[in-house]
């Protein structure tokens, strides 16, 4: 059978399943059999019950009572019951799983795998896993997990993966570098492993061929750029001085230095490729600035393109002040703006020396004399289309230079894999004055004592506050705080105050207008969304709390954060937790350290395979296996990488290869 065979034509996969895993991305027989398992169980040696200390465990028992019931205050179905060993027994109870209650014969034996938790001041195992102990005792004792995808559930994926054992000596071999064989043995084993062996052994060529794409997609996307032209900007070393002299404030080194790379590159006529990255408030629009400058006094025009109109208003804002005291010419395209026909015109005539806006500048009717400098703020939020589509607006045969920013600190062996086809500046210091943001952990029943009495204070300065919530509406399966069941909540406590909801759901001007008003001061606490983790600057929000801190990875907490602290006022974030359990080591690093290049190395050490990065930069990563972390097969991967393309043949005999990486080249390419 051939990998890209549909999906539906593999044994007990009909029309119905087939939808099922379409939607999941799950479309042909190569994407079956990479839908990796996301952990195993080891069934091999399950602990006794008496012996069971928090966290995860495995035991063996048998279920003695049962009992299903609603919770009051939640639209939630509990499932309890009691399992026992012959040391002694424990408390397990499920979530909306009232199938549970007929799960268990009461004189078989399960396996069952789960969190073991101090819960409302009660040990439990909570959600736990379960397995007739005789099944996996004849399989040998690995059982994988999978993530559930609708009705699809870990042992949904088990069994139909059991169906397709046979098909497994229909793949073919994919990389160069390795010998016969080794691919569908490690996907065998991957999904059947007899021994942890089985499972290091697979995860090990499996990251490598991951590694190994991705690398020769950054190395050809390299390739394709040097044959490219550019028109040079030359670097007038008077004017860049007489212009830095005269900003309100002193550059930092950092932001000098990441000038002066991105100068070297503009001068030259191969189109620049840099990343500017840097730590929430570093100072990355002074040095995109500073770049504009020198494009407009060698007569050329830029762009700077904005995920939001907000924000695009707010960098025209900030930028006109640097750039009118030196004549410089400067203009806002947003959906919103009047006259866009003669705006228009103008930028087409040349007349225009800096253009900021929104999707508005993509459009085909936007055209320029001589764009030569593409900014694009938290690229990460454009596709690859809508960036070619402003690079494209460059005059005939010449490509624009691109500068692009974020302010997610990006790993050193992120910057050798996923952009190993660009350069990178960055900006590792914060400008004088800014003073560090107080981080501190609380749990629920701290609030009354520790966060309400800080909200009425930060109100009565007239200072605002950010409260996030991760889900926009109730929903019965979860315990997790809503944006609007929260802010009810909070009308009641603070009757005295105005407060709003903005979620990702609402309309781009409704989400524009609450974001406005909230930045001229006219909402006291804002109730959000993660929408918000990257956006415009209101220096007079000085309170940051993040509710369900737990349900957070590291990075997207560190720039939640950093929606605070943006002015002169000292800024505290409190990270809320739920339960009684001790705070994660995430939690624990985010409390002691605000350098964001620490907290992403912590981040890439601390989140294992597949898990890295996932929507960093450029859409979807989806990184199934590979450890960005691991140096050692990353040289592996980047030393056979230039082996292969120093044979150009092996583009035209490797042709599943080189299909696979066109993905790769469209995520970690940024022109």
């Amino acid at each position: 059978m051939e990998l890209e065979t549909s999906v539906e034509f593999l044994k007990g996969i009909g029309p119905k399943t087939a939808v099922i895993l379409k939607k999941a991305g799950i479309k042909t027989v190569r994407d079956f059999f990479y839908n990796l398992p996301k952990s195993y169980d080891n069934f091999m040696s399950p602990s006794k019950i008496k012996d069971i200390e928090p966290g995860k465990v495995v035991i063996k028992g048998h279920v003695t009572a049962m009992v299903n019931r609603r919770a009051r205050f939640r639209r939630l179905n509990i499932t309890e019951a009691v399992i026992r060993d012959d040391t002694s027994a424990v408390r397990a109870v499920w979530f909306n799983q009232a199938y549970r209650a007929k799960q268990f014969a009461d004189n078989k034996e399960y396996l069952f795998t789960g969190v073991f938790e101090l819960k409302n001041g009660r040990y439990q195992l909570t959600s736990p896993s379960a397995v007739l102990a005789s099944e996996v005792e004849m399989g040998g004792g690995f059982e994988p997990v999978y993530v559930a995808h609708g009705k699809l559930k870990t042992h949904d994926f088990k069994r139909l993966m059991n169906n397709s054992r046979a098909v497994f000596n229909d793949i073919p071999d994919l990389l160069p570098t390795v010998k016969p064989g080794t691919r569908k043995e490690a996907l065998f084993n991957i999904h059947f492993p007899k021994t942890e062996k089985d499972i290091e052994s697979a995860r090990e060529y499996l990251s490598y061929e991951e590694l190994f794409e991705l690398i020769l997609a950054a190395k050809l996307n390299k390739q394709e750029t040097k044959k490219l032209t550019a028109a040079a900007i030359p670097f007038d070393a008077a004017k860049i001085k007489a212009f830095t002299e005269k900003l309100p404030f002193a550059l930092t080194n950092a932001q000098r230095l990441a000038a002066w790379e991105i100068f070297q590159d503009m001068s030259k006529t191969s189109p620049m490729n840099r990343l500017l990255q840097g730590d929430v408030g570093s100072g990355k629009t002074v040095v995109a600035a500073l770049a504009a400058y020198a494009a407009a006094q060698s007569g050329k025009q830029s762009a700077l393109l904005a995920p939001t109109a907000i924000l695009a208003t707010q960098h025209f804002e900030s930028l006109k002040k640097l750039f009118e005291p030196f004549g410089l010419k400067i203009a806002l395209l947003t959906g919103a703006t009047k006259g866009k026909n003669a705006l228009k015109t103008a930028i087409l005539n040349g007349e225009i020396d800096l253009v900021i806006g929104t999707h508005a500048l993509l459009t085909d009717d936007t055209e320029f004399k001589n764009l030569s400098l593409v900014i694009i703020d938290e690229q990460h939020r454009f596709g690859v289309e809508q960036r070619q589509k402003l690079l494209l607006k460059s005059p005939k045969n010449t490509a624009p230079h691109l500068l692009s920013m974020t302010a997610t600190p990006i790993p050193r062996s992120l910057q050798l894999t996923v952009f190993g086809d660009l350069d990178v500046s960055i900006l590792n210091e914060l400008p004088k004055g800014r003073i560090p943001i107080e981080t501190k952990i609380i749990t629920e029943v701290q609030q009354k004592e520790l966060l309400y009495p800080k909200i009425t204070e930060t109100a009565g300065k007239k200072q605002q506050i950010y409260w996030i919530c991760k889900a926009i509406d109730d929903d019965t399966t979860s315990e997790v705080t809503s944006v609007k069941s929260r802010t009810e909540k909070l009308k009641k406590l603070f009757p005295n105050l105005t407060i709003e909801f903005l979620h990702g759901r609402m309309k781009p001007a409704e989400k524009d207008e609450i974001m406005g008003r909230f930045a001229d001061g006219k909402i006291d606490i804002l109730v959000s969304t993660t929408v918000v983790e990257v956006g415009v600057d209101v220096k007079n929000a000085t309170l940051m709390i993040i509710e369900d801190a737990e349900n957070y990875g590291l990075a997207q907490l560190h720039q939640l954060r950093g929606r605070v602290g943006r002015g002169s006022e000292k800024s505290s974030c409190f990270l809320l937790t739920s339960g009684d359990n001790e705070p994660s080591r995430r939690l624990k690093e985010l409390e002691k350290s605000t350098d964001g290049f620490y907290l992403a190395e912590v981040d890439l050490k601390m989140r294992g395979p597949g898990e890295i990065y996932g929507s960093l930069q450029h859409g979807v990563l989806d990184l199934r296996i590979a450890n960005l972390g691991d140096t050692r097969l990353i040289k592996r991967a980047q030393d056979d990488a230039v082996l292969f393309l120093q044979n150009p043949e092996n583009m035209l005999k490797y042709k599943e290869l080189m299909s696979g990486i066109s993905h790769y080249q469209q995520l970690t390419t940024l022109n």
